[in-house]
């Protein structure tokens, strides 16, 4: 997040359009505050991934494109481990 340039405000919002943007993208129904959290977390995630492959996304946009990516990847763990359980 720090290095993105943003503040814990500015991710917090930016991360819940990303949670719900991927919740749209994957139809799923997870609600406000799962959203935060998916957003957040799945740009962390996002950003992890791609650095491996040296891809850096900086920035506002970065983060919210990094924050879908990683939301739609959770999301579909979930729906994996959903499944076998």
């Amino acid at each position: 997040m720090e290095d993105a340039g943003i503040g814990w405000i500015a991710a917090i919002i930016i991360g819940g359009i990303a949670g719900w943007l991927a919740e749209m993208f994957m139809k799923s129904n997870m609600g406000v505050i799962m959203n935060i959290i998916l957003g957040i977390v799945g740009a962390i995630v996002a950003n992890a991934l791609l650095s491996v492959f040296g891809i850096v996304l900086g920035g506002w946009i970065g983060y919210l494109i990094a924050g879908f990516i990683g939301a739609c990847i959770l999301i579909a763990i979930a729906r994996m481990f959903r499944r076998t359980a």
